[in-house]
Order: structure tokens, then sequence, then C-alpha cells
């Protein structure tokens, strides 16, 4: 996905560095081979320090995946100009989206392949994901336009479609290894979103 924004708080630095050290740790070895020790050695802090912030490798792996989905999606909200057309919003959204991930094919694909093999505790992680950047969607295509509601409104079930659709063609990418590639697919993200708010251009 992304690279955990770096913060100065020092109270969170250790946090920080062992969300780094997962993410370097997985990329190398995959998940199932990572151990603790990989991870602590790869952030630098001890094996008690871990223990300070996560209970299993499991749960720093899920708050990785966390940090860099919400980067992304900010990176989806500092694109959008409410000033713009709604469809202007959508393309310049889905193109820094999908750069971002972009430019970091490697934790992109631990993120999106590791997380579905952490059974109920990953699928729950990548649900709240996923209804975040839904929810955005529908609040940008649905806002008002001239004091009035769209029309071509987006429904929330067809928001959801939308979301599992890219993550599809990012998987999809990713499989065949072509992850640093995602960037070129939003232009059929773009058609997606137009085909269901029956505003195809």
């Amino acid at each position: 996905m992304t690279q955990i924004t770096k913060t100065p708080d020092p109270a969170v630095a250790h946090r920080h560095r062992l969300l780094e050290g997962m993410a370097q740790a997985v990329a190398a070895k995959g998940y199932a081979e990572t151990t603790i020790a990989d991870i602590v050695r790869e952030a630098s802090v001890s094996r008690r320090t871990f223990y300070e912030y996560f209970n299993t490798k499991a749960d720093c792996l899920i708050a990785l995946y966390t940090a860099a989905s919400h980067n992304a999606i900010d990176v989806l909200r500092n694109a959008i100009d409410p000033a713009r057309p709604w469809q202007s919003q959508v393309e310049t959204a889905i193109h820094a989206y999908l750069g971002c991930l972009a430019q970091n094919p490697v934790l992109m694909r631990t993120l999106f392949i590791e997380i579905l093999g952490l059974g109920a505790e990953g699928l729950a992680a990548r649900r709240r994901v996923n209804n975040e950047i839904a929810s955005f969607m529908l609040k940008v295509i649905n806002a008002e336009q001239d004091g009035k509601p769209r029309e071509t409104a987006l429904t929330p079930d067809m928001a959801m479609t939308v979301v599992g659709g890219i993550n599809e063609l990012v998987l999809q990418a990713i499989e065949q290894d072509s992850a640093a590639d995602v960037a070129k697919l939003a232009e059929p993200a773009i058609r997606l979103v137009k085909a269901v708010t029956r505003d195809v251009a």
C-alpha cells in the first residue's frame, strides 16, 4: 500500500518501528515464516517492547494493514476538491489512490495477500477498511449540487461493489506479478464508478 507515515511523537516511536519491522520481515520471508524475533530485529527493539504493544504477530500485521490503509485513504481525501464536479473528483481520487498503492508494490502485496490468511480477524480488518472507502465514495458522489441531491446517487450496496471490484483488480495484478502497474487500473475503476451511477460519459 504505502509506507507508514513517520511521527515525531516519541510516545509512539516504538510502535511505528514495530510496524516498519513487520513490513520488512514479512516482505522478506512471508507472514507464515516471520517470527516475532524477526520483527523485533528489524525494528531494533526488544521482545519485551513488542509485547507492550501487541499480543501476537497477527495483531501486529493487522495494525500494519490498518495504518497503511488509512494512509492510502488520506491520499483519497486530500485529492478531493469539493468545488469541482463529482466526476472529476472521483477521477483524481482514484488516480491518486492507485498511484499511492503502486509506490510500494512489496508492501502492497504483503497486505493484500497476507491479511487474507489471518482468518476472521484479517477479514474483519479488511471489511472495516472497505467500509471506510465506500463511505468516502458515497459522501463525494452523493454530495448535493446547487443545493439539490444528485439524481444518479450512488447506493451503499453499489459503493461496496465498486470497492470490491477495485480490490479484485489489484489482487489480480499482484497475482500476475504486475503490482507495479496498479496505477494503470485507474481507467477501468473510473468506468466502473460511472457505470454504477448510470452516468457513463
